[in-house]
């Protein structure tokens, strides 16, 4: 596979690239991982992963803005 974008994948391809990314103990029922990150909106085709990882950076950066090393970038 040479691209993860939704476009370019199928559900099924997509749930295995969550699967492979984040180990076996993930739950694809649930859909949020520890970190905050809905990827069933991925694998639904509803949203890049980039977009979600951007979502979940900016949200640490509001938490905890003494942390912070670069600006929100959505």
């Amino acid at each position: 596979m040479d691209s993860i974008l939704i476009k370019y994948t199928t559900r099924e391809q997509r749930e295995e690239i969550v699967r492979n990314s984040l180990g076996d103990d993930y739950d694809l029922g649930c859909g949020v991982e520890s970190a905050g990150i809905d990827y069933q909106l991925y694998i639904d085709g509803k949203m890049e992963l980039r977009d979600l990882n951007a979502q979940a950076r900016c949200g640490l950066q509001v938490a905890h803005p003494e942390e912070n090393k670069r600006g929100c970038m959505m």
